[in-house]
């Protein structure tokens, strides 16, 4: 980052794929970009601001937070050069697509001297933007989203649900210019190194009717509205008009499974230190929020503590879990911290668990209370605090990097020499469902894949079996798996 400052900024290493448009876009949330020339054969590119001040404070920004296109990380510095004099024959293409991006900038009015074509950039209509998350691979909140989209102008209302297994929202300006803004900068970018992809869309929506203020919905007109009691707050009437809108959109409204499956972290401390959000993208996003879940429409005739410490477990240390009394298809979830909790919500709500479809949300409370002294609950009420069983105990634990949503295939681990393939594929037949393949790791016979018939199956299959005792001191390890076989 040395050198004088320049309103012209040097940018290095660039991926060769990359457009004219993601590079301005790197400039957008600190003013006007003014001028931009790309030097494809080197990888590089120069982009110009409209002021100084602009540039230091982009320079600034990407000095604490490295700037990734397309996932690689890409260097800026101050150019030597005051201007940028771009020959414009050899740069029409950067040229147009500068002015369609300074159009939208400027509320779609021609600029002085330049006419802009009706094509290069439509109006956009809707204030509302509709935001899909990819590659979900740590939770983000609706605090996170306020927290980048308000760099493009005031966020009025934000709507978070859960749809096809993917975490989706519907965030409002008080006008369509900042959307189409927000729209062109941050489509395709990711919010934590590597993972956590915003795909944003123009929603057919032009105002969003937010009933609570809670970690679901937001309105910030509205200081006063009611939290509700951590219910999502979607009705179902607005469910079904954002399905039928998913469908105008073209969008594909069943998420291909494999886009759900997280990128590679680098290493395990990486992993461990982006749980705890400390890697993060945006500066100053913390990992706060609600650590008590609530979870509702459960088998009331088959559920246990144990087993839902043993399901939740596969994505946060689980500490406290109670069945409600009063309310057997319910329980309180307690996780170690605010990420595990989002991270369960959005594996879990909405799968199957002894063959009911099960609803996760945050909840209201902040603990779970243990029953008092010498009071019995009928086991209802369970403390998992000092279990030898937690996953995530150890920061930076290689299970940080294996985090994956419910899939049929399980990936087992810890398997003595003497239990064979047959033993296994016995084993797991024995929990109802069907085993379907198995194959053992090449390198290292105490790992295997094993693949049930469904979903709800492996589910079972890991609730029954994780941690289960197969002799010589070896207790198997259960989890999902991203691969299938």
């Amino acid at each position: 980052m040395d050198g004088a400052p320049s309103r012209v900024l040097h940018i290095r290493k660039l991926p060769g794929e990359v457009t004219e448009t993601e590079v301005i876009a790197l400039g957008l949330p600190f003013g006007k970009v003014t001028n931009i020339l790309m030097l494809k054969g080197k990888n590089q590119a120069f982009l110009e601001l409209a002021t100084e001040e602009a540039a230091i404070t982009m320079v600034n920004y990407y000095s604490a937070v490295t700037p990734h296109l397309r996932n690689q990380p890409i260097y800026i510095q101050y150019s030597n050069h005051k201007e940028l004099k771009t020959d414009n024959t050899l740069n029409q293409r950067a040229q147009a697509v500068l002015q369609a991006v300074t159009a939208v900038q400027a509320t779609n009015a021609p600029i002085s001297g330049t006419t802009v074509s009706e094509s290069a950039v439509t109006p956009a209509q809707s204030p509302v933007l509709r935001i899909i998350i990819d590659n979900m691979y740590y939770p983000v909140t609706l605090d996170v989203l306020h927290q980048i989209f308000s760099k493009f102008g005031a966020v009025l209302k934000i709507i978070t649900f859960t749809k096809n297994n993917q975490f989706q929202a519907l965030l409002q300006y008080g006008d369509p210019v900042n959307a189409q803004q927000a729209k062109l900068a941050l489509d395709g970018q990711n919010i934590y190194n590597a993972c956590c992809t915003l795909r944003i869309d123009f929603s057919k929506l032009v105002n969003l009717n937010v009933k609570y203020n809670n970690d679901k919905s937001r309105d910030y007109t509205r200081p006063d509205l009611p939290s509700g009691d951590g219910q999502p707050a979607l009705d179902p009437a607005i469910a079904a008009a954002f399905a039928k809108e998913t469908s105008l959109l073209g969008l594909p409204v069943a998420a291909v499974p494999g886009a759900l499956s997280p990128l590679a972290i680098p290493n395990a401390a990486a992993a461990a230190a982006a749980a705890a959000a400390g890697r993060v993208g945006m500066p100053g996003v913390s990992a706060g929020g609600n650590t008590v879940l609530l979870v509702s429409n459960l088998n009331e005739e088959m559920v246990t503590p144990q087993s839902l410490f043993t399901l939740f477990g596969v994505y946060g240390d689980v500490q406290r879990v109670k069945i409600l009394y009063n309310k057997k298809d319910s329980a309180l979830i307690q996780m170690a911290d605010g990420n595990q909790s989002q991270l369960a919500m959005s594996h879990l709500n909405g799968q199957k668990m002894y063959g009911k479809i099960i609803r996760v949300t945050l909840s209201k409370h902040q603990t779970v209370q243990l029953p008092r002294e010498g009071l019995d609950d009928q086991g209802l009420t369970k403390d998992f605090g000092n279990s030898p069983l937690h996953r995530f105990k150890k920061p930076g634990s290689k299970n940080f990097q294996n985090i994956f949503p419910p899939s049929a295939t399980l990936h087992l681990s810890n398997i003595p020499p003497s239990v064979a393939e047959e033993d296994l594929r016995t084993l797991f037949a024995n929990t109802g469902g069907t085993v379907k393949a198995f194959k053992f790791f090449q390198r290292d016979h105490k790992m295997a894949l094993l693949q049930m018939s469904t979903v709800e199956e492996a589910i079972q299959a890991l609730i029954d079996l994780h941690n289960y005792n197969l002799g010589e001191n070896h207790h198997l390890r259960v989890s999902f798996s991203k691969s299938t076989i």
